[in-house]
């Protein structure tokens, strides 16, 4: 243990008569022999203030005001830009820098700045490799003791931050910051390209990605790459074979929780998102997307070896198997190959003799959704599609090719 008398020696330097006490630890001139006990505190540990709250200690009585002020919400600290406040006239001037745009803490290994000291230090990591706080649960390891406690929210399945709006509840509370911005519509980061607004800067920096096409992600197993670390790990469950998800009606499991929630639409049969153009409804917001491609004719997907485009990139994807002469779906009754899994379920029908959609008006049956649409033209009269040569109309598109041979020849 130290003592004050040995660690502490007084110098009669001061011409004035002051005292100056040196620590022959670090060597620090201490002033004042009130900040002697404080200065000792460094060195031995002690903290004697401690929080009634929160039970957290700290080695000074001026700590332990400012600490208070994170229980009682006091914000008395004014950005002059933008209005934001603050507890302490540090995190001021570290927010300030987010004006300035200065990164005064720089990583020697890779260049890259930082507006924090803290970052500095938790960016370190990635270099190192160091990862010292563990799971007691489920032994993940962490950088940084902060994203371990918000990690055991996981399990306790304690969400203390509440929305008052809508009263959904988060584990952390930079989650519940950007969900009110779902509430006010603020969307405070823009990318510079397209002008595209989003709510947090994570997300921009995703989406950024889509200009760069830069793909940092990497499947271990498959070499496939991706924008976000988010699609990486729901990627590896295919691997893994991983499906935590599953539907209390049928009992199909799931990778994904939104995967899960788009099934359930099967069962409920509600369909939220309606195309404002031919009123035709669906289940999910993305293949309402691709739906309105029809009417836009937008087939941003090219083929770089036949020029065709597709409305999807799926599509473009079993259309370059024609190419590569690819047909990895294999009939096990007669061995036909095929470059579409779906073309191949069509196929087995064939052998099963299951026709599952059925027209209403006359009861028969249909191998394909497509079929029974080009039937149920039989009995509405209509007819799609009109050659552009002498205006005759026809039920099926089979139909116009054929007729188109009599102009050609």
């Amino acid at each position: 243990m130290f003592t004050h008398n040995r660690i502490f020696t007084q110098c009669m330097s001061i011409p004035a008569g002051g005292k100056q006490f040196k620590c022959e630890v670090c060597d620090k001139i201490l002033a004042h022999s009130a900040s002697i006990k404080e200065h000792m505190r460094i060195h031995t540990g002690e903290k004697p203030f401690k929080c009634e709250l929160c039970e957290e200690s700290f080695t000074r009585t001026g700590n332990l005001k400012q600490h208070m002020i994170i229980h009682t919400g006091e914000k008395t600290i004014k950005c002059e830009v933008c209005d934001k406040m603050f507890t302490h006239s540090r995190n001021m001037k570290e927010h300030m820098r987010t004006h300035t745009g200065e990164k005064p803490f720089k990583c020697e290994m890779c260049d890259e700045s930082f507006s924090r000291n803290r970052n500095l230090k938790q960016h370190l990591s990635v270099h190192t490799g160091e990862k010292p706080f563990e799971c007691e649960v489920c032994d993940e390891r962490f950088t940084r003791k902060g994203s371990l406690k918000q990690h055991l929210r996981i399990h306790t399945g304690e969400k203390p931050f509440k929305c008052e709006v809508c009263d959904e509840s988060f584990t952390q509370n930079v989650t519940l910051k950007q969900h009110m911005r779902i509430h006010t519509g603020e969307k405070p980061f823009k990318c510079e390209k397209c002008d595209k607004m989003f709510t947090c800067s994570r997300y921009l920096s995703d989406h950024i990605r889509i200009h760069t096409g830069e793909k940092p992600f990497k499947c271990e197993f498959c070499d496939e790459s991706f924008t976000q670390n988010g699609s990486l790990k729901q990627h590896l469950k295919i691997h893994t074979g991983v499906k935590p998800f599953k539907c209390e009606v049928c009992h199909e499991n799931f990778t994904q929780s939104g995967a899960l929630k788009q099934h359930m639409l099967i069962h409920t049969g509600e369909k939220p998102y309606k195309c404002v153009i031919c009123n035709d409804s669906f289940s999910r917001n993305g293949t309402l997307k691709l739906h309105m491609r029809i009417h836009t004719g937008d087939k941003p997907f090219h083929c770089e070896v036949c020029n065709e485009s597709f409305a999807r990139n799926s599509t473009l994807k079993q259309h370059l198997r024609i190419h590569a002469g690819e047909k990895p779906f294999h009939c096990e009754v007669c061995n036909e190959s095929f470059t579409r899994n779906s073309t191949l379920k069509q196929h087995l029908r064939i052998h099963t003799g299951e026709k599952p959609f059925k027209c209403e008006v006359c009861n028969e049956s249909f191998i394909r959704k497509t079929n029974l649409k080009q039937h149920l033209s039989i009995h509405t009269g209509e007819k799609p599609f009109k050659c552009e040569v002498c205006n005759e109309s026809f039920i099926r598109k089979t139909n116009l090719k054929q007729h188109m041979m009599i102009h050609i020849t």
